[in-house]
């Protein structure tokens, strides 16, 4: 029996993913299967970069929208939803178009990872945050490089609510989170084709700035305001993604309108660098070069086009619908 195929699209924010998924999803009459961590939750539209209906171009969108912004989300019920997802569209003849920027949620399809829940314990929880009171971020980081590398390295020393987590897993679980997780290269149930996007760095930093700024005169404060007043506590963790944890600082009085810019500037920037951090250590990804202004490098969309078809006709996929 013949697994089925899908097409991956990974790389960093602000590249463009979104628009080759549609042109990918249109020409090989694909749906477009969302593994963005933070567009599953409603509401939070402007900060997370969702397309519009009419960016959409009629092609159909999965796992987007799916949650509540005060639900807890994890990778485990992404994967088993974006499973399904995927049988049902493969089913009905269509191409799985998988696109997004989160690279835990795009392994745990490819390699087809297994996802133990961790046991949570109070008491243990406590304790990392008085050290974090006590000795502040970078010691608190500090302290999970030494107990699980590994997991540290996808993790930005202030986001100490996942740092704290992985702490908290690595004492009730006598082992590092990232133990639950083979981390070699191994396959899975689907037949892949990663698709990785690339871009001179100093270029794809100038797109995240202005990226923020459109976000910013789009309404980003506006956006975290209406969450907020629906109820949402400021320490949820979808409000702990970037552009909406500055924002919040920014609505509580700590700081001002352009140091949060900048600030989410920054933070994305760095954001970028881990991701292609990640991505880079995926040997079977092909990478494509793109230009500041968003088109393909001279002869890479041909090449992207060219490696697609052979990658379909190698499994006896339809011809493209051209």
């Amino acid at each position: 029996m013949k697994r089925i195929s899908i097409v991956c699209i990974v790389g960093p924010t602000a590249i463009g993913k979104s628009d080759l998924a549609v042109a990918v999803a249109k020409r090989y009459g694909g749906e477009v299967v969302s593994a963005d961590s933070m567009q599953v939750y409603r509401g939070m539209d402007i900060g997370t970069a969702k397309l519009t209906k009419a960016e959409m171009e009629d092609v159909v969108h999965h796992l987007i929208d799916i949650v509540d912004p005060a639900d807890k989300y994890t990778v485990a019920r992404w994967k088993h939803a974006a499973d399904e997802v995927i049988l049902d569209v493969a089913g009905r003849g269509h191409l799985p178009v998988v696109c997004g920027g989160t690279g835990l949620y795009i392994r745990a399809l490819t390699d087809d990872l297994d996802f133990v829940d961790a046991p949570e314990t109070d008491e243990i929880r406590a304790h990392w945050q008085q050290y974090l009171a006590e000795h502040g971020p970078r010691a608190l980081y500090e302290v999970l490089q030494q107990r699980d590398p590994a997991r540290a390295e996808q993790l930005h020393p202030n986001d100490v609510k996942r740092v704290i987590r992985a702490l908290e897993v690595a004492d009730a679980a006598g082992a590092p989170m990232s133990a639950n997780y083979d981390w070699s290269v191994r396959g899975g149930r689907y037949r892949t084709l990663l698709i990785g996007l690339t871009m001179e760095r100093d270029a794809l930093y100038r797109r995240v700035d202005q990226r923020v700024l459109h976000m910013w005169q789009a309404g980003l404060p506006n956006e975290v305001r209406r969450l907020l007043a629906s109820g949402l506590s400021p320490s949820a963790t979808s409000l702990q993604a970037i552009g909406y944890k500055e924002v919040v600082a920014m609505l509580a009085g700590e700081v001002g309108e352009l140091e949060t810019i900048a600030t989410i500037q920054r933070n994305t920037r760095r954001f970028v660098k881990r991701q292609l951090s990640w991505f880079r250590r995926d040997p079977r990804v092909v990478w494509f070069e793109k230009t500041e202004s968003g088109d393909f490098a001279s002869g890479e969309e041909t090449r992207l086009w060219s490696t697609i078809d052979d990658f379909l006709k190698e499994n006896s996929q339809s011809p493209p619908n051209t």
